[in-house]
């Protein structure tokens, strides 16, 4: 149960998100790292393993990469700041025409996956970019469409891509949970409340689009064969139903919650 902070409306709640997780998943640690630095050995469980959910076999490049980095957090002013409300922005057409670009932009830290564009949807997604969570095939290929100001935040699924990423920082030549899930998981070991907006599939309605900045039909998502939609949905309603996330968009559950 919950029983320290401010539960006034607006008011950011210290460890509200880590303690409702808790409630339903009593193994859930919350100190952990936003982001891998120098010294990531001290957390020695993440080396047993294998990406996307550790980092085994590959601490030799991560070393590598991380000689070349200089900081390793989220910026000063964020950094300092006691109390953080996350928010995790989905890709799905749900968010078309809801018009919660102003809500979005409250946030603290606002992360968004892979390439959905924010230029031209700012009333449905909202104009701010604290991070982009991205893996090597999913990342923006022109550098002008990334958000000033913003972090780049690359999820590892696989060895090539630690390599991938060492290319980049050494401009070398090189001759998947989903990524939301993964950022939600992120997000509650660094934030005091987590929300989430722009998440669920409703396969009732396969002729919607699948994304809200594009053609794509919900239909296409029965063809990935990297995803276990029906599993993640399972979890993810889970901690709509504890509170430990608040969904927006009322996409994960609709009116079942």
């Amino acid at each position: 149960m919950y029983k320290y902070g401010n539960l006034s409306e607006g008011v950011c709640k210290p460890g509200y998100a880590a303690a409702k997780m808790t409630a339903i998943y009593p193994m859930f640690a919350k100190p952990a790292p936003m982001f891998l630095d120098p010294n990531f050995r001290r957390f020695s469980k993440i080396s047993n393993f294998f990406s996307p959910f550790g980092i085994k076999t590959q601490e030799k490049i991560i070393d590598n990469i991380l000689t070349a980095t200089k900081s390793y957090g989220l910026g000063e002013e964020l950094d300092s700041q006691s109390c953080k409300k996350c928010i995790i922005m989905g890709n799905g057409g749900i968010l078309a025409n809801k018009s919660m670009g102003v809500k979005i932009d409250e946030y603290d830290v606002i992360a968004r996956l892979n390439e959905a564009p924010v230029s031209g949807y700012e009333k449905d997604v909202g104009s701010k970019t604290t991070m982009r969570i991205t893996y090597p095939e999913g990342a923006i290929q022109k550098t002008e469409r990334y958000e000033q100001g913003s972090l780049f935040v690359l999820s590892a699924f696989k060895a090539l891509d630690f390599k991938w990423l060492r290319s980049i920082i050494f401009k070398e030549r090189l001759n998947i949970p989903t990524l939301g899930t993964v950022a939600i998981t992120m997000a509650l070991h660094n934030c005091d409340e987590v929300a989430v907006a722009g998440f669920g599939y409703d396969m009732s309605t396969p002729h919607a689009p699948l994304h809200y900045y594009e053609k794509i039909r919900m239909a296409a998502i029965k063809e990935s064969w990297t995803h276990n939609i029906s599993k993640e949905k399972e979890f993810l309603i889970k901690l709509v139903k504890a509170g430990v996330i608040q969904d927006l968009t009322n996409g994960i559950c609709g009116s079942g919650c």
